[in-house]
């Protein structure tokens, strides 16, 4: 099992995740494979997209559930990259209310 799989075996183990719809787990799982080696900035556009497609198939994430999909993207990262990632939310928070 590479270190993906096994990093996404550890997540499915989290109820939190487990208990979600079958299509956010979908939703989740690409996002955690588009954003795997991505830092800071790099992120926005794979959070966007992974926003977009949810809300083309009538998904909508809580707030509890973004937050824990961003916990789980900051894991194993120094402190500054879970600053950046900070950023990155907001930046991403500001372009989609711009959109809407």
């Amino acid at each position: 099992m590479n270190p993906k799989d096994s990093q996404w075996a550890e997540w499915m183990k989290n109820p939190a995740i487990r208990n979600l719809d079958p299509l956010k787990q979908e939703l989740i799982r690409t996002a955690f494979d588009r954003t795997q080696g991505k830092t800071g900035r790099n992120l926005a556009p794979v959070m966007m997209s992974l926003i977009t497609q949810a809300n083309q198939k009538g998904i909508r994430f809580s707030e509890d559930e973004m937050t824990l999909i961003l916990q789980f993207l900051k894991e194993g990262k120094s402190k500054e990259e879970q600053a950046r990632i900070d950023q990155m939310v907001a930046f991403v928070n500001a372009a989609w209310k711009k959109r809407n």
